[in-house]
């Protein structure tokens, strides 16, 4: 897409400013893959359950939400922390965290919140990058399957696009199993119709710069004895170093045992 005399790294910032998203191919090895998958297929089950049984859904909608500390193989995905570098620039080298970490299965013919036309930050910040999407191919993306829609361009737009254009205008994100996309969180897409016979797996990141609320207040969520066996990579990108004080004791603390530490921005 850019121009091919930048570097991976430098094509992959022209991408993303240009169109909007940048795809890596086969970044994941294939043996990584089976049990990435198999806990996906795990968590949307769970979740399916919890979706019914709160009422929230009449029926389970194929997705999950919010799968840290709960399948050994999705939090191993995290501790690699693929393509780090190019999350850190796209934020100008600030602090980041995790804000979303939700698996999806798309299954054959089905017609879920994902196929309608979105963006997943509901503030529209311009240039200042308030977060990044991160889709990962868990299964191969094939036009069959339904491989994503994204409308190139369009994360310069605060308001939705035209259905008519966005469907003929948008690109498909299309790559074999293991690929990573990164994308703006502005970008307007919508998860294509699978017309295969099988279900197609991804996962589904967003990570935001440090002060921002996270969907699931992670830290709250795992615990802080869950919290103290994480090497330091792991404390900053699941938030424990940008918690909110809830007391007045939490709140007065000596500087290095404050819970919003003086580097998150």
């Amino acid at each position: 897409m850019a121009d091919g005399g930048l570097d991976l790294a430098d094509r992959a910032a022209a991408d993303l400013a240009g169109h909007g998203w940048t795809l890596f191919e086969g970044v994941i090895p294939a043996d990584e893959l089976a049990p990435i998958r198999a806990a996906i297929l795990e968590s949307v089950e769970d979740c399916g359950r919890r979706q019914v049984a709160s009422g929230a859904r009449s029926e389970p909608d194929g997705t999950s939400h919010h799968t840290v500390g709960q399948y050994p193989a999705l939090d191993a995905f995290l501790e690699r922390a693929w393509l780090a570098p190019h999350v850190a620039r796209h934020f100008d080298g600030a602090p980041y965290i995790l804000h979303a970490f939700n698996p999806a299965v798309v299954r054959p013919q089905a017609q879920v919140y994902l196929h309608k036309i979105h963006r997943d930050v509901g503030t529209h910040a311009g240039d200042f990058h308030l977060l990044i999407n991160m889709l990962v191919m868990v299964d191969a993306f094939t036009l069959e399957n339904g491989a994503t829609h994204v409308l190139s361009g369009s994360h310069r737009e605060p308001a939705k696009p035209d259905e008519d254009r966005f469907w003929s205008q948008s690109d498909r994100l299309v790559g074999p199993a293991g690929s990573i996309v990164l994308f703006d969180s502005n970008l307007w897409h919508a998860a294509g119709t699978n017309v295969s016979d099988q279900p197609r797996a991804a996962l589904t990141l967003s990570f935001s710069r440090a002060f921002m609320k996270q969907q699931m207040d992670y830290p709250r969520f795992l615990g802080e004895a869950y919290g103290r066996g994480l090497n330091p990579q792991m404390r900053q990108l699941l938030g424990y170093r940008a918690m909110t004080p809830a007391s007045y004791e939490e709140f007065y603390r000596p500087r290095e045992t404050r819970l919003y530490q003086d580097d998150q921005g």
